[in-house]
């Protein structure tokens, strides 16, 4: 009897932890949001011909991602939303809050706004 404990006890801390480890993933996706400047992954801070909002609709339109700056940080931001592409093309050189999931270095954005 004593045995039939002390497995069903282990079954039930092998149980608890399987679900922590699987729950870990989906608290790590909680979409967040960050506001800064949308910029691009090409040139960040340092936009290298005209305004910022030139450069950075130059730099995308040759194949560069939008980014966001955030102080001294520069966040890809991965989206093919028509309508989030459009408000970061607005947005182009001046803050904007964007919502969505944090992966690295990448925003995987789920919403843009002016800020």
């Amino acid at each position: 009897m004593i045995r039939t404990q002390r497995w069903l006890k282990s079954i039930a801390i092998l149980i608890a932890s399987s679900a922590l480890l699987f729950a870990l993933p989906a608290l790590a996706a909680a979409k967040q949001t960050f506001t800064g400047e949308v910029g691009d992954a090409m040139c960040g801070k340092q936009h290298m011909e005209g305004s910022p909002a030139e450069c950075t609709r130059a730099c995308v339109s040759k194949g560069s991602k939008y980014a966001l700056i955030v102080g001294e940080k520069v966040y890809i931001l991965d989206t093919a939303d028509k309508a989030a592409l459009a408000t970061l093309d607005q947005q182009a050189g001046k803050n904007a809050a964007v919502t969505g999931t944090l992966d690295g270095d990448t925003i995987h954005v789920s919403s843009v706004a002016a800020n």
